[in-house]
């Protein structure tokens, strides 16, 4: 029986690293996808997959990721940048780098045109929902699917305003499944894989809010695979994955999760007990 493979790219930030790592190893195993879904900095690998998921392509998105290094996108401490607030009003930096990067190094530039289809999430201001885009332009869906609220500008799209799809699907698996998915591999950045505890101090209460609002539905959506559907939750080989990474990582730190994430999830994907 032929499967439909899907991949599901997570929210977080710096950390997407890790799923270049893991990126590389299904490319290297000969596992495909007939579908890619993503969310966050997720929306970002999952374009770059969906235009090419051979090894080659996965080694191009490392160069997108070393220029995203480069630029600081995702690395510059927000306080640093405080004076900005009294300039941009409802947040700290400008989305335009994080365009360029796009434009300069998706070989594509519609859904349409991708080799793979590929739907990507944002938060809907005006609706508090989910905005879920699958066709035309690109490079609008995917930044507003990156746009951390208060550190980037809301993306306005056909007249409503989007902010970062991890606030509405952190992981969207049941996305998936509804677009009828029965194999998923679900490329997490490290953080589902720590267990929670109650906060023993002030500043722990409001990391470990975040982290429940996080979680919650992939939680629930995980709790309700249909019978039938093969999910695999692949490792992300990190220890020390934080929370909270807005401002987490240097370019080695990039570099070090990528080579984590692809040694962890070739052991897993070459397991004997893996599905062929």
């Amino acid at each position: 029986m032929v499967m439909t493979t899907a991949f599901v790219l997570g929210g977080g930030g710096v950390l997407g690293t890790t799923q270049l790592g893991m990126l590389r190893a299904l490319a290297e195993q000969g596992i495909r996808p007939d579908l890619v879904v993503g969310t966050s900095i997720g929306a970002l690998n999952g374009a770059f997959v969906a235009a090419d998921p051979s090894v080659e392509g996965i080694r191009a998105l490392g160069t997108v990721w070393e220029d995203v290094g480069a630029s600081g996108i995702f690395l510059e401490n927000p306080m640093r940048s405080a004076a900005r607030i009294a300039r941009f009003r409802t947040h700290l930096l400008s989305s335009q780098p994080l365009r360029a990067i796009i434009d300069e190094h998706l070989p594509v530039d519609t859904f349409e045109e991708l080799e793979v289809p590929f739907q990507c999430v944002a938060a809907c201001i005006e609706t508090a929902g989910s905005g879920w885009f699958s066709e035309g332009s690109l490079v609008d869906p995917v930044v507003a699917s990156c746009t951390v609220p208060g550190l980037f500008p809301p993306v306005e799209i056909d007249g409503r305003h989007y902010l970062d799809g991890g606030l509405v699907h952190s992981i969207p698996v049941g996305r998936a499944v509804d677009l009828g998915a029965d194999r998923i591999f679900v490329l997490q950045v490290g953080r589902v894989e720590q267990p929670l505890t109650p906060p023993r101090r002030p500043w722990e209460v409001g990391v470990v809010a975040f982290e429940i609002a996080r979680r919650h539905r992939y939680v629930h959506e995980m709790e309700s695979i249909p019978e039938g559907v093969e999910v695999h939750v692949l490792p992300s080989g990190a220890p020390d994955t934080p929370s909270v990474s807005l401002t987490h990582g240097r370019t080695s730190r990039l570099r070090a999760r990528a080579t984590q994430a692809y040694a962890a999830t070739s052991a897993y994907l070459t397991h004997p007990n893996f599905p062929a």
